[in-house]
C-alpha cells in the first residue's frame, strides 16, 4: 500500500521558514515528477514546485527564490522549504506521487489530476 506521510508547516509571521516533509512507504521514486500542491481558501489547486531525475526541478512564479524542494533517496522523503514566507503563501499544501509517467514529463504537464497519491495535507499560516 502507498502512503504519503506529512509533516511540519504550522503557523508563522511573514518572512519566517517552514519545512515540509513527505514522506512514502511502499512507492519507490523512480523518474517521474514528485509534486508539491497548495490549495488555498479559494479551493485553488496550484503546483508550487515539483522534482524528478529526468526533468529536474520547477517552482511556481510565485514561489521562486524562496522555496527548495528536495528529495532523500535513503529516506524516501520529499522535502520543501519555504522561506521568506508572504502572506499569501497560505494554504493546504499536498505532496503527490504518480506511478508511471511518459518519458520525460513534467509536473506540469501532467496536472494533478494525473496524480495517484496523496499526503494528508498540511496547513501553512502566515501571519503579517
Amino acid at each position: 500500500e502507498v502512503q504519503l506521510v506529512q509533516s511540519g508547516g504550522g503557523s508563522v509571521q511573514a518572512g519566517g521558514s517552514l519545512r515540509l516533509t513527505c514522506t512514502v512507504s511502499g512507492f519507490t521514486f523512480d523518474d517521474s515528477p514528485m509534486g508539491w500542491y497548495r490549495q488555498d481558501p479559494r479551493n485553488e489547486c496550484k503546483l508550487v514546485s515539483s522534482i524528478s531525475t529526468e526533468t529536474g526541478t520547477f517552482y511556481a512564479d510565485s514561489v521562486k527564490g524562496r522555496f527548495t524542494i528536495s528529495l532523500d533517496n535513503a529516506k524516501n522523503t520529499v522535502y520543501l522549504e519555504m522561506n521568506s514566507l508572504k502572506p499569501e503563501d497560505p494554504a493546504m499544501y499536498y505532496c503527490a506521487a504518480v506511478l508511471w509517467t511518459p518519458f520525460m514529463t513534467t509536473a506540469e504537464a501532467l496536472g494533478a489530476s494525473s496524480y495517484n497519491y496523496w499526503g494528508q495535507g498540511t496547513q501553512v499560516t502566515v501571519s503579517s
